[in-house]
């Protein structure tokens, strides 16, 4: 027989077999072990494996895990090697009710009706083929799912003892247990949520002080009496809490460059505390933020020996002692630009980190630098910092320049800073020069809760600043050109999915500059707006107070934006499409506001670094089309 032959009759073979089986049932095949086929030399024997259809009638999450894990379904799409004989086929017919049953017990049906029948192939062949393949068919009749009829959950151990003696902490631990118990009355039993629940509740006493926390016993009992309306589980569970922890002392491993006091003063716990595993992973997070390590990790030792004062054991891997980064890239704000930035964790052989940004562009030259210092008492940072500029936009050139000293502090939602600045700043555009400085003392206040700093898709963000202070004005003609000054600022964010798929992100900022009139102020004190991050479809800092046509800054600023985002498709999750509507405007005064609008449509990719946003957006008083390129958030 050639091969050619060979394989016209197998495919004729396949023809056939399903024409006879049709559609209306999930039917599986194993093509590879037909009898009396033949692949080159070798001819597989029907005495020594044996071919079949399979068709599982059943409710379609039950058929579905039917299909999974029976054996007489998972041979029957082995490979040729591993094929069984008609013998071992009879073996596993035989064993399948069983199999099935036990399986079904796992989704809570302990009354199922399984039937397994072998229905002999037809023998008469008109065109000399073989003969159809045989069909097993399985047929199940769930019955009731069992439903939880009680959960009864107790507790033995020091937890318990604590409980009963009116222990606030312990007694709250209890009933949070019972209150959690994911497996309630009235719902029905799965062997999956039982496992599920049962480890969910031991999770619990082990991250609220007990962690060495086990079941001393667990049973469901199944009642499967005739004469009840429904089969019921009585849950019956008791925990062994073991001792409770209390944290030690601090053992740090890894520190070659840094000390320990750094990390020392980042713990916020004291020895003799009660374990939490909250405490640990909070200090966990803060060693990672804190600009001195690469990775770290927080463990307590749960040797019950030492219960008492539990040892805390703290894993790091340093940062280098010193870092440089090159970047070039681009923005629709101030376009192209080169930028290098270097740091040095102990400046000096100090407690200090030193940061030194260049930036250098057509329209952009800047400097920033700081020194911040190693983590103090309170999670707090000494910090001194400064930097300076020249940015061109539109028809203007700003040049400026600011020192400022204060204190920052860092917890896991707000972020705080306390400083005094003084700036100076020198603005040149067609009208002349103003030239002004001012000394301020300043308050800003962070906040985040969303479900990704990098990329939220959920929660809020807060940004709040305030300042109090006295310009010094250089500039020739003011009446009254220095005086004091206060200065406002708000921005908040909030992200919150829409079904399944959808994404809105809702903007709004606001500031607001108190001055006597004719008061100067350096320009990097006032607002404009437009540009990426302000209102889409203008140019950066084009929107402002006009004086013979001549944008200025102003004193109020009010700005607000909605966008609607999706994924382009489910196979690529972190390319998102978007619409968009921005609108905005600075002004001298809250009356004098002319919002203007800008919506239109974009692109996103959420790279691991942060999102990426490309946008094209029409400005209705410019009657344009701009394109918009940012990474990134504004917080």
């Amino acid at each position: 027989m050639t091969p050619a032959s060979t394989l016209w009759r197998a495919l004729a073979v396949w023809v056939l077999a399903g024409g006879v089986t049709g559609c209306a049932t999930l039917t599986n095949w194993l093509p590879q072990s037909v009898p009396g086929s033949t692949r080159g030399s070798v001819t597989t024997s029907a005495a020594l494996s044996s071919a079949y259809r399979l068709e599982v009638n059943a409710p379609p999450e039950l058929r579905t895990l039917l299909i999974t894990y029976l054996d007489i379904s998972r041979f029957q799409s082995a490979p040729e090697a591993e094929s069984i004989t008609a013998s071992e086929l009879d073996r596993l017919v035989a064993a399948a009710p069983a199999q099935a049953r036990a399986l079904l017990e796992t989704e809570g049906y302990f009354n199922a009706e399984v039937k397994v029948e072998k229905l002999t192939a037809g023998t008469t062949s008109t065109l000399a083929l073989p003969v159809p393949l045989p069909l097993l068919q399985v047929n199940v009749t769930p019955g009731r799912r069992v439903q939880i009829g009680g959960v009864t959950f107790g507790f033995e151990g020091p937890l318990q003892t604590s409980a009963s003696r009116l222990d606030a902490d312990a007694k709250a631990l209890t009933e949070r247990a019972r209150d959690l118990w994911a497996l309630p009355a009235g719902q029905a039993f799965r062997q999956s949520a039982w496992t599920s629940a049962k480890s969910a509740s031991i999770a619990l006493l082990r991250a609220e002080g007990y962690p060495s926390a086990t079941w001393s016993s667990t049973n469901a009992r199944i009642d499967l009496a005739k004469d009840a309306a429904a089969p019921t589980a009585q849950l019956e569970l008791v925990a062994e809490s073991g001792p409770l922890f209390r944290l030690g002392e601090l053992r740090i491993e890894g520190l070659q460059r840094f000390d320990a006091q750094s990390v020392q003063r980042l713990s916020t716990f004291f020895p003799g505390e009660p374990y939490t595993e909250k405490r640990l992973l909070d200090f966990q997070e803060r060693l990672q933020k804190s600009g001195l390590f690469e990775g770290a990790s927080v463990e307590l030792d749960t040797d019950p020996a030492t219960a008492a004062n539990a040892p805390v054991v703290v894993r790091l891997r340093e940062l280098n002692l010193q870092q440089a980064t090159i970047g070039v890239g681009f923005s629709a704000n101030t376009g192209p630009r080169a930028t290098l930035e270097h740091i040095h964790r102990r400046v000096f052989g100090t407690r200090w980190i030193a940061r030194n940004k260049f930036e250098l562009g057509p329209d952009i030259q800047s400097w920033s630098g700081e020194f911040t210092s190693h983590p103090l008492e309170g999670r707090y940072r000494n910090l001194l910092s400064g930097s300076a500029e020249r940015l061109r936009s539109t028809e203007e050139l700003r040049t400026s320049w600011s020192a400022r000293a204060g204190r920052t502090q860092d917890t896991p939602r707000i972020e705080r800073l306390y400083f005094a600045e003084f700036q100076t700043s020198k603005l040149d555009n067609p009208l002349g020069r103003t030239q002004s400085s001012a000394l301020s003392a300043n308050y800003h206040w962070v906040w985040r809760d969303v479900d990704n700093v990098l990329l939220p898709t959920r929660g809020l963000t807060a940004n709040l600043q305030a300042a109090l202070g006295r310009s010094f004005s250089a500039s020739a003609g003011n009446a009254a050109p220095s005086g004091p000054f206060g200065r406002a600022y708000a921005r908040v964010t909030w992200y919150q999915p829409l079904g399944n798929a959808w994404y809105a992100t809702l903007r709004g900022e606001a500031g607001h500059v108190q001055a006597a009139e004719g008061v100067v102020l350096p320009d990097t004190l006032l607002f404009r707006a437009g540009g990426d991050e302000s209102v889409r479809g203008y140019g950066f800092r084009a929107l402002g107070p006009k004086v013979n046509n001549v944008v200025f800054s102003g004193k109020m600023l009010l700005t607000g934006s909605a966008e609607i985002a999706r994924p382009i498709s489910p196979k690529y999750p972190a390319f998102w499409w978007a619409a968009f509507v921005d609108a905005g405007d600075a002004a001298n005064r809250w009356t004098d506001l002319n919002l203007a609008m800008g919506y239109g449509v974009g692109l996103r990719w959420r790279s691991p670094v942060g999102p990426l946003r490309l946008d094209l957006a029409y400005g209705e008083q410019v009657r344009a089309v701009r394109l918009h390129l940012s990474v990134g958030i504004a917080f």
